[in-house]
Parts: C-alpha cells; sequence; structure tokens
C-alpha cells in the first residue's frame, strides 16, 4: 500500500549516499545447513547494508561492500570462510548465530581482524579484549533475570532445565552456580539430552523436590517437552527462559494456558511495535524481499550490522581492521540500534570476566494467553564505565 511505503520513507529518513572507493566486510552465517535454516541472515544483511549506503552514507562516507561466506553449521567450513576472509582483506567480519562460532573467531583473531557477533559463546571468544565486540549480555539471560525474579516473587532458589549440550550446559554448571551464591538464591540445574520428547517423569521428580522458580534454556523443541511436561504433572509456580525457546511452533504446541504470564529474557524485542522494529521492519519491506521478521535470527543480524555502524559513526582517514578496532574500542556509551532501551560500549568494561561483551542487561517480556510478547523492558542496564 501507498501509505506504508510514504511510512517507510519516513522511518528510514532523509537520502544521504555513500560514495568513493567500498569498504569490505565480511558476513559468516551458516546460511541452510543440516542443523537449522538462518538464511534469513544474509538477506537481512544484504538489505541493512542497502539502507546504510543510501540513507547513513556507509562507513566513513564509503559505501559497505559485503563479502559473504556460508559456514553451513561445520566447524571445518567455518574455519574456511575465515580464512577467506583474511584473504579478501575485509576490514571488519559480522557473524551470524553460529553453531561453530570459536572455529570463525580463531583464524580472524590470530589475523588481527575485528569480528561483531550479535551473540556468541566460548571462553576464549568472550575473554578476548583485543578484536572480538559481542553485542548480548549472556550472563542476562541465564542468571540475571531468573535472580531478579527469585527476588522479586519472594522465591529463594531457581532449577534451570537445561538441553544438555556444552554451551548450554557450560553456563549452568561453570558461570551460574557462583553468581546465584553471591545473590543468596539456592540453585540447582537439571541437563536433560535435546531430543527427549516426554520429559513427564523428570518435571515430576523435579516438582517433588520444590523447585522454586523453573528456568528452561533450550531452543523451541526442548522448551516445549519441557513444558508440556511441566503442565502434565500439575506445576502451577512460576516460568522464566529465554528467547529462542517461544516460536510459532511453541505456541501452536503448548495450551495459552500454560504460556501465560511466562517471563522471557531477550537481547532483541521481537514481535512488538517499538523504534527498532519499526526501523527494522522499513529496511526489510523496502530492501528485502519475503523477510521473515518474526525471527530472532533476522534482527539479531540487524541489530550486528547497524550495531558495527554506529560503533564506527565518525571514522576517518584510511579504514583497516587496525583503525576499526581502535574506533569501537574508543566509541562512547551508545544506544543498541536494533533493541530499544539497551545501550553499549565496547571498551572491555561492560562484564570485565567477558571483555569481548559489549552490553550490560537485557530485555524482559511477559507472554499473554495466545503466547506472545508483550511489552518489553530494559533490565539491569547500568552505565558501562570509562
Amino acid at each position: 500500500p501507498a501509505d506504508g511505503a510514504a511510512g517507510a520513507a519516513e522511518i528510514l529518513g532523509p537520502v544521504a549516499a555513500a560514495s568513493g572507493e567500498p569498504v569490505r566486510i565480511g558476513l559468516i552465517s551458516d546460511g541452510k545447513s543440516p542443523v537449522s535454516d538462518v538464511s534469513v541472515e544474509g538477506e537481512v544483511a544484504r538489505a541493512t547494508v542497502e539502507y546504510l549506503n543510501e540513507h547513513r552514507s556507509g562507513i566513513g562516507g564509503r559505501p559497505i561492500e559485503l563479502v559473504e561466506c556460508e559456514s553451513l553449521a561445520d566447524p571445518a567450513r567455518s574455519t574456511d570462510c575465515a580464512n577467506q576472509m583474511v584473504e579478501e582483506k575485509v576490514v571488519a567480519v559480522v557473524g551470524g548465530s553460529l553453531s561453530a562460532p570459536e572455529s570463525v573467531w580463531a583464524p580472524l583473531h590470530d589475523a588481527r581482524v575485528p569480528v561483531v557477533f550479535p551473540v556468541a559463546t566460548g571462553a576464549a571468544l568472550l575473554g578476548d579484549s583485543e578484536s572480538t565486540f559481542v553485542l548480548t549480555d549472556l550472563i542476562f539471560p541465564y542468571v540475571t533475570l531468573p535472580i531478579q525474579l527469585a527476588r522479586e516473587t519472594g522465591e529463594d532458589k531457581v532449577t534451570m532445565v537445561v538441553v544438555d549440550v556444552p554451551s548450554a550446559v557450560g553456563v549452568s554448571k561453570v558461570i551460574a552456580p557462583p553468581l546465584f551464591e553471591e545473590a543468596g538464591i539456592g540453585f540447582e540445574a537439571v541437563p536433560i539430552p535435546p531430543a527427549t520428547a516426554d520429559m513427564t517423569p523428570q518435571m515430576q521428580s523435579l516438582v517433588a523436590g520444590d523447585p522454586g522458580i523453573v528456568h528452561i534454556v533450550g531452543p523451541d523443541a526442548f522448551c516445549i517437552s519441557a513444558m508440556n511436561g511441566l503442565r502434565a504433572v500439575g506445576f502451577t509456580g512460576q516460568i522464566s527462559t529465554i528467547s529462542q525457546c517461544i516460536s510459532d511452533a511453541t505456541r501452536a504446541s503448548v495450551p495459552g494456558d500454560m504460556l501465560e504470564g511466562i517471563v522471557v529474557a531477550a537481547s532483541v524485542p521481537v514481535g512488538t511495535d517499538n523504534p527498532s522494529t519499526r526501523l527494522f521492519e522499513a529496511v526489510s519491506t523496502t530492501y528485502g524481499e519475503g523477510i521473515d521478521t518474526s525471527r530472532t535470527a533476522a534482527i539479531n543480524m540487524f541489530m550486528a550490522v547497524t550495531g558495527l555502524h554506529a560503533a564506527l559513526e565518525g571514522i576517518s582517514g584510511e579504514i583497516t581492521p587496525a583503525t576499526v578496532i581502535d574506533t569501537i574500542k574508543g566509541m562512547p556509551e551508545k544506544d543498541l540500534p536494533g533493541a530499544t532501551g539497551l545501550r553499549f560500549r565496547c571498551n572491555g568494561k561492560a562484564n570485565p570476566a567477558t571483555p569481548a561483551t559489549c552490553v550490560r542487561g537485557g530485555l524482559v517480556t511477559t507472554l499473554d494467553d495466545k503466547g506472545q510478547p508483550t511489552e518489553y523492558k530494559a533490565a539491569g542496564v547500568t552505565p558501562i564505565e570509562d
């Protein structure tokens, strides 16, 4: 409709086109792999780059040229993609929601090419204070949110039902316990294999042991089994979870009366109306074709590309991996594009234990009786020190 186009034009703002020699930025995404289909990441990155080149003067006034490689969730291919980026002389790389982030990260780190991830796990990667920038506070969805919820509801214990894969179990075994102890909240982790279709037996014994808040960490299929298991054994207590857990599949497979009131930690405000999602929708419809904007992977990629652009505002002179790193590290604290309410600063101080992290805090929403997010509120956000 014409009025939609006019509305999009207003949201995109005046034309401020980039010109001159292109700045080469790499994109590594799993694409469509045997594990999952995140080809939406490439679609979003291409649309976002067109928008930035046409309306936001590209990087340093010069057009962004995207150099793409699909890693297909394969560690060997992920390494190949990283090596290709070094050969192609890109000045920075944006990674998607990768299955093997450390395989992408290691060669780029060795070559001192900066990498921006919307979200990533891995101790070596998160511990890198030199050239890695992660635009999500990983502690928030796993630890900060359930602790905050326990305090608000007067519960003295959190039981984490966690998918038994290395990245998630690592958080529940290593990172979470000392933080819960420090907060004075009891903590128990219940790892369950990913393909468990019926979790009723595990949920039966969990509920018998007075679990307090039940915090579910896993993809949507895992959460569906956990929630239906809790429903089968009559659990009526507070449930919290992470955004990857809630999808259209979850809404179709878990009754609304079970979903209503579940508290969700998120890094991006999927499925609601706010300035970030309005800009994301306008960019997707103007520069893309049939982009599924309801997916977390889609808005995460928008956040990563626009976040890199915002971090490099004001860069001038020769643009190289080294000047990109210096500019990102020297940026003042700014609003994080794509995540209304969150701020970012990449000076290593957001969480000193994981210096690659650029964000402190996250977004919280409560589901309605259709399993849809209501309003998102920022939580745990405090200024990131000099």
